[in-house]
């Protein structure tokens, strides 16, 4: 008897992996591909304003620091203007993780160099850090 529980576990598994795309290592591959684009590139189209500051077009504010854990409009909006001031924040996915965290310490240090700011170089882009990456000089 356990073996027909075995082969009827093991029948349901198999129909369960070819409705959803393929064989065992088929579908995980699906699955991790799908996961894959989930996390698809966004467009920098960065543009200077009559004021001379800069915008990619996904958040317009100062005040809200982009999250390491979700895509935010504010996490697209600092990639976009870190990659813009030629600082890699890694892919344009809207979500602040270690690279686009190494990009923001690398341009808070260089305002401090460059603007003689006293910028913390934390890698978070708040208050402080929103208005230099909106411009292109001090």
């Amino acid at each position: 008897m356990a073996l027909t529980t075995t082969r009827r576990r093991t029948a349901t598994v198999f129909a369960s992996l070819v409705l959803l795309g393929g064989t065992a290592t088929g579908g995980v591959a699906v699955a991790a591909e799908t996961g894959a684009t989930a996390a698809t590139a966004y467009r920098c189209d960065v543009e200077m304003n009559d004021k001379g500051l800069l915008y990619a077009g996904y958040y317009s504010g100062n005040t809200v620091v982009p999250s390491s854990s979700q895509v935010t409009a504010a996490g697209k909006e600092a990639q976009c203007l870190l990659q813009y001031q030629g600082h890699n924040p890694g892919t344009i996915d809207g979500i602040f993780g270690r690279t686009s965290q190494a990009a923001a310490k690398n341009f808070q240090a260089g305002v401090n160099y460059a603007c003689d700011t006293n910028l913390a170089e934390d890698g978070k882009v708040g208050p402080k850090t929103w208005p230099h990456l909106r411009r292109l000089y001090c």
